[in-house]
């Protein structure tokens, strides 16, 4: 039962630690959520702002001009949350991956090998708090900013909604708060 345990921890850590890399690396954060008819689609992320023609299907992105520019709070926040999130879970992936009791790494110190375990889920733990943060501080700052632009009848042609990255951040952090609570909880 125990390594069913730590196998399903540990799959369920590394599927969600991918989902972390992709969020923080991919640049849909936030989309267009006009309802008007649209000739183009926009994405903005952490690290560049795309446009993808809805004809030809022709993307064009444009890089922030430096990662120390003055940018926005959010994107500053949320890059390095989710940045630390992300190097948090692949230390806790490998540790993780050396307390396995299918790792032949420590065979004759079972007590270590379960310290390890157990730390690899505090380490998740805190990396998918991170994490669930930064994605979810990102959504309020879009979303309060559409409400402000609502409320003020202010429209500027384009708003924008939670992007599949945002969503994609959320559903790694909580994946990564699973496995620790099953590596934390659970195993003994």
């Amino acid at each position: 039962m125990s390594a069913a345990l730590q196998m399903a921890a540990f799959g369920l850590a590394l599927l969600s630690t991918l989902f972390l890399l992709l969020a923080t690396c991919t640049d849909c954060w936030m989309v267009n959520a006009d309802d008007s008819l649209e000739v183009s689609h926009k994405c903005r992320g952490l690290w560049r702002e795309c446009v993808t023609n809805m004809q030809d299907g022709v993307r064009t992105c444009d890089q922030y001009d430096s990662i120390l520019a003055d940018h926005p709070v959010k994107i500053v926040v949320t890059r390095a949350l989710l940045i630390t999130a992300d190097l948090l879970a692949g230390l806790a992936l490998a540790t993780l991956l050396l307390g396995l009791d299918c790792i032949k790494f420590l065979k004759e110190e079972p007590r270590v090998k379960r310290k390890m375990c157990y730390g690899a889920g505090v380490i998740l733990s805190i990396g998918s708090i991170l994490g669930l943060v930064g994605s979810v501080w990102y959504a309020v700052d879009v979303y309060v900013e559409r409400a402000m632009l609502v409320s003020h009848n202010i429209f500027l042609g384009v708003h924008y909604d939670f992007g599949w990255s945002c969503w994609l951040g959320m559903a790694g952090s909580s994946g990564c708060f699973m496995a620790s609570v099953l590596l934390t909880c659970c195993l003994y």
